[in-house]
């Protein structure tokens, strides 16, 4: 289980999978392929089917219907404790009354490696993840980083060809998140075998994965690279996600028209049904109609909530055009905006973004 299949060819490495899955009304229908050496980030709002898809690369929740190759071996049928497949769990799972060497020793001990081997093992790894010191302690005495480093370890002990993170990192506060973030980054760079990090956090999937596959009701919505999906988000949920407004609509030149009504000008010259997006950060406000404003798109909106992020204020409107518009407080008390007030929204065309639907 440390290796490759016998008989494969570099074609049959990596992971190679249609999850279906029923569970009641619900229905998971994925296709995933990832390489060795790649780190793919399942993303999804809750109860998109993220944790499913997850327990069924495990084995821990049979297929309705599909495959599940690895390395070029079907494991629909394998049963999960022999199959080639670490997990690290969102709660850790860690055995309360063993010491973390012994927690990181025992999948090995599972696999049939003598005593003394399997604890060698697992101090290097320890070592490996900047535990060496705390390898006779207990979990209850670790704090939540180390524990998380822990479960890690735990899982790479084995040698998996699979790797699996259910929402790694949700358990930590955000100064720990931040440092263990970070950790976790260099070892998966360094993970030889397939891994699958499953996460509704924008944050961490954009840091730890080489490319995102967004689902949503039990369907891929949309797969690419972090870069490609910030750019170019294809749901309202991705764009919320980015922190984008999100339009479709249908060009014509420079200028889409929108289904609600309303046309954006952008600097792209397009034909035909397309996105156009843009951030909040791009929003001017104004109390009155503005005159000789160089920005090409301006509608009449009423703010419908106010929101404040760090020293920012983040204002919800509606009227022509529903979106949403950052500013700073001050600009915020000048403008005197509160739920109800009437304000102008005005973008340049040169802060929009338009590609094919």
């Amino acid at each position: 289980m440390t290796g490759t299949t016998t008989g494969t060819t570099s074609d049959d490495l990596g992971l190679d999978a249609r999850l279906v899955v029923d569970r009641g009304a619900f229905r998971l229908d994925i296709a995933l392929t990832v390489a060795p050496g790649e780190v793919v980030a399942l993303l999804g709002p809750n109860g998109a089917g993220k944790t499913t898809a997850l327990r069924a690369l495990a084995g821990l929740a049979p297929l309705t219907a599909g495959h599940l190759r690895l390395d070029g071996a079907a494991l629909e049928r394998t049963p999960p404790e022999l199959r080639p497949v670490g997990v690290v769990f969102q709660d850790y799972l860690l055995f309360p009354h063993l010491t973390a060497l012994d927690n990181v020793a025992f999948g090995p001990r599972c696999q049939g490696v003598r005593k003394a081997d399997a604890r060698a093992r697992a101090a290097e790894w320890l070592a490996r993840l900047g535990l060496a010191e705390h390898a006779g302690v207990k979990p209850r005495r670790l704090s939540g980083g180390q524990a998380q480093r822990v479960a890690v370890a735990r899982a790479l002990a084995t040698r998996p060809r699979l790797l699996l993170l259910d929402e790694p990192l949700a358990a930590l506060d955000a100064r720990t998140r931040l440092e263990v973030r970070a950790q976790l980054r260099r070892h998966l760079a360094e993970f030889e075998a397939v891994a699958v990090l499953v996460t509704h956090d924008p944050l961490d999937a954009m840091v730890l994965a080489d490319r995102l596959v967004v689902v949503e009701d039990g369907r891929v919505v949309q797969e690419g690279s972090p870069a490609d999906i910030a750019r170019r988000p294809r749901t309202d949920y991705i764009a919320q996600l980015v922190g984008l407004n999100l339009y479709r609509g249908a060009a014509d030149g420079h200028t889409v028209r929108l289904g609600s009504g309303p046309s954006v000008v952008t600097t792209e010259d397009l034909t035909g049904p397309v996105f156009v997006a843009f951030p909040p950060s791009a929003v001017t406000l104004h109390r009155d109609r503005p005159t000789g404003s160089s920005a090409r798109n301006r509608w009449r909106c009423e703010v419908t909530g106010l929101e404040t992020h760090g020293d920012r204020i983040r204002a919800a409107l509606g009227g022509e055009l529903a979106l949403a518009a950052d500013l700073s407080a001050v600009a915020a008390a000048e403008l005197d905006l509160q739920p109800g007030a009437e304000v102008w929204a005005t973008v340049k065309a040169a802060q929009t973004h338009a590609y094919p639907d």
